[in-house]
């Protein structure tokens, strides 16, 4: 440093030059997998950030494909007011988060459950084969799941009318019916995922230490302390991470098993902001007003996550960032 000094050069000024040699070598020496880190980037740069250009149509009156985004008059917030004082805006904010809202309550918890479960399974060959058949639900496609939703409730032998006649109960067009649309899309979202949902907080149960279990029942603990003092806990942190995650998703509904379960008879209690961004802006070509809507929904949704995250960080230390 000494040295430094008598030649006039600060010993600050050596360390850029430390800094880009290491990360040159960082970058030389793990080079193959910064390599398959590219195409990841390039899927979020194209489809995530790229699109975002488009959000300008939110602030104009119009939106032509030939004259292209930047020559529409600009109306500055006239689009959201308009939706704002729309009909609709109540029903969709209030539809939007009743589905939410049973999918946190009733959605949330059962992949948990289930994993608590399959953790109390001794017998491995019985645990691999309930965890194979729950997760196949997952890999059925979406328009196949809402085809068996209207073979299950058809009026001409569907299971679920079976059911009611076996109870002496009239047969009802299930998916015409506005109450009864909340009930089939939570219960078939369950149905779906919450076998897959399990995997990841199976590995948070396989990462809790044996001894732990091992001490409990040499102070006589049971199965039922073990799991209030020992497996919750331990997971926490993972069930925390995912409940934050899901609340940065409130206000996306599963739009395309929406639209595909949706009938007139249930747009009082099916039509969400997606399925309403869906026919202003691809089926009556109101692009402008659409993307106002869905720009006010991601926005709404970001502003959860960050409230959530600080929460959750200022309760118990566990959150995204």
């Amino acid at each position: 440093m000494e040295l430094n000094r008598s030649r006039g050069i600060e010993p600050g000024r050596l360390k850029p030059a430390g800094k880009w040699s290491s990360v040159k070598k960082e970058l030389v020496r793990n080079r193959y997998v910064y390599l398959m880190l590219v195409p990841v980037v390039a899927y979020y740069l194209i489809f995530s950030y790229g699109p975002m250009y488009g959000l300008l149509m939110a602030f104009q009156e119009s939106y032509s494909p030939v004259k292209g985004i930047l020559a529409g008059e600009w109306v500055g917030f006239d689009n959201f007011t308009m939706f704002f004082e729309s009909y609709y805006f109540w029903r969709l904010i209030k539809n939007t988060l009743i589905l939410s809202f049973y999918s946190i309550v009733f959605g949330f918890p059962a992949p948990i459950i289930l994993a608590l479960l399959l953790n109390e399974v001794r017998k491995k060959w019985f645990r691999s084969t309930v965890q194979t058949i729950s997760y196949m639900p997952h890999f059925i496609s979406v328009v196949v799941v809402v085809g068996m939703l209207k073979t299950f409730s058809s009026l001409d032998g569907g299971l679920f009318n079976v059911i009611r006649d076996f109870f002496d109960l009239q047969p009802i067009m299930f998916l015409a019916e506005k109450d009864m649309f909340r009930p089939m899309y939570i219960l078939s979202n369950i149905w779906q995922g919450a076998g897959w949902a399990s995997i990841i907080f199976l590995a948070a149960l396989s990462g809790i230490d044996p001894q732990l279990y091992e001490a409990s029942k040499i102070d006589g603990a049971g199965r039922w302390r073990q799991l209030l003092h020992i497996t919750l806990p331990g997971i926490m942190p993972t069930i925390v991470i995912m409940l934050i995650l899901r609340m940065g998703a409130v206000m996306n509904a599963d739009f395309q098993k929406i639209l595909l379960m949706q009938t007139a008879p249930t747009y009082e209690t099916s039509d969400v902001i997606s399925t309403f961004v869906y026919r202003s802006g691809i089926l009556e070509g109101n692009y402008t007003y659409s993307t106002a809507i869905g720009l006010f929904n991601g926005v709404i949704n970001f502003a959860l996550l960050i409230i959530a995250n600080a929460i959750s960080r200022k309760l118990n230390s566990t959150s995204l960032w």
